[in-house]
């Protein structure tokens, strides 16, 4: 066994018997290589195993901590087991959604409509649902070629073939240095390295961008310009030109992911609009109209189009027919933009009752989005504040969920708007503050 393991493996021995509590600090890297008479670069090894394993966090600056006993045994976004409150997950649903979504099933309940539905398809999809989905995500500046659009299942798979499609086995993929959660599990799946790529307040920065690949040739990059996940914020125009341009420069293609960008009606357009050869497009439909409907797309440029069918066929992506076909009816209806004006309605709502709750707090975010991100102050740290969280019934997503690499998380969390009623949320996010405004050793009074 290599010896950085078998290292890790003692710590994790002391951290499961007590020996290490959650919240105690590891001693510095050098410290802890002197004291087990071990080199520098193992002892930097076995710190990247104790948080590749999910036993500590490290944070900037601060150091190396061991985790809450109740985080260190749930994976990045999955669905708390004791939580009342979940302000992890974040899927916004709307009272009207249903009968506005009702309305359109009866004409897949004719039975010659109902067998088609119930046939299979390919990740091509239909002419129908191609031409309606390049309609759905058509924005001022930019509407895709409905020849370039292909299906999957939901939004993860479509980011997965796109990936699939770009990055070889074992290249790597640039991401911002904050990213979705999920990215890290298609990147560990695909056997694909994650790169993280600096960022500023307008987002991923071309400059980083450029100087990373010409450390290490990227294959691709990943990017949120609209409502990035985890912070909530938007890429200005200028700064889409200035990345459109560095992709021109470093012969890079870009993943430009647009889940969120719905209730940004009036954002900017996307990145493909400046760089259309260079850009797949991923998009979705569970968190336009419900969690359970499920519908990926990918918008690519023609020379790529084999490339990331065959990359979803080959990981058995396709969508569903009878997703596929609810959902080009209800586009061609109207029902999906009405359920996206609702819901931007609703996010711009929550918003303003964040806005009065954590009055004060370090808070960034955007007038519409649905989650935000919270530095939280001092002497708080993320995984002590989502502990002190937990035990009041309510989950938040510590800043560690969305770090790529060995880097140390920030004090902070992410805050998701979207899934408790309206006056739930209100009394959750008052709760957060008051933990917020005391101290770890109050809550573990509380």
């Amino acid at each position: 066994m290599d010896d950085f393991r078998r290292v890790a493996d003692a710590v994790a021995a002391d951290i499961r018997a007590g020996r290490l509590r959650p919240g105690e600090r590891l001693p510095p890297q050098r410290s802890f290589a002197r004291a087990r008479g071990i080199a520098n670069s193992t002892a930097s090894r076995v710190y990247q195993e104790l948080a590749r394993r999910g036993l500590v966090t490290g944070e900037v600056g601060r150091g190396t901590f061991v985790r809450s006993a109740e985080r260190a045994a749930t994976p990045a976004l999955a669905e708390p087991t004791n939580a009342r409150v979940n302000l992890e997950l974040n899927y916004p649903v709307v009272p009207e959604q249903g009968a506005l979504l009702a309305s359109g099933m009866e004409r897949l309940l004719r039975p010659d409509a109902l067998d088609t539905a119930l046939g299979l398809v390919g990740v091509g999809g239909t002419a129908d649902a191609r031409e309606a989905v390049a309609g759905l995500l058509s924005t001022q500046g930019w509407r895709p070629a409905p020849s370039e659009i292909l299906f999957a299942g939901n939004g993860r798979q479509a980011l997965a073939g796109a990936v699939a499609a770009l990055v070889p086995p074992g290249g790597r993929l640039g991401v911002e240095a904050l990213t979705y959660p999920v990215i890290k599990g298609i990147a560990s799946r695909l056997g694909v390295t994650l790169v993280p790529i600096p960022m500023d307040e307008h987002g991923l920065r071309p400059d980083a961008l450029a100087d990373v690949h010409e450390r290490a040739r990227l294959a691709a990059v990943y990017v949120q310009p609209t409502l990035q996940n985890p912070y909530g914020t938007t890429m200005p125009w200028e700064r889409r030109a200035a990345l459109a341009a560095a992709l021109a420069r470093l012969d890079l293609h870009a993943i430009e992911d647009r889940v969120w960008s719905f209730v940004a009606a009036d954002g900017p357009a996307p990145l493909a609009s400046l760089a259309a050869r260079r850009t797949v497009v991923v998009d979705s439909l569970s968190k336009r109209l419900a969690p359970g409907l499920t519908l990926g797309f990918a918008v690519v440029p023609q020379p790529l189009t084999g490339r990331v069918a065959s990359a979803l066929r080959s990981g058995a992506w396709a969508p569903a027919r009878f997703a596929l076909d609810a959902a080009s009816g209800w586009i061609a209806s109207g029902a999906v933009e009405d359920v996206g004006e609702a819901k931007r309605a609703d996010a711009a709502s929550r918003q303003r009752i964040a806005a009065e709750r954590l009055a004060g707090a370090a808070v960034r975010t955007d007038p519409c989005s649905y989650f935000c991100w919270w530095d939280l102050p001092s002497p708080w740290r993320a995984d002590t504040f989502v502990a002190a969280a937990g035990r009041r019934g309510i989950a938040v997503t510590p800043a560690a969920a969305f770090v790529v690499g060995t880097a140390g998380a920030p004090r902070a969390v992410r805050v998701g708007l979207a899934s408790p009623p309206p006056e739930t949320l209100a009394r959750a996010l008052t709760v957060l503050a008051e933990i917020a405004a005391g101290t770890p050793e109050d809550a573990e009074i509380d």
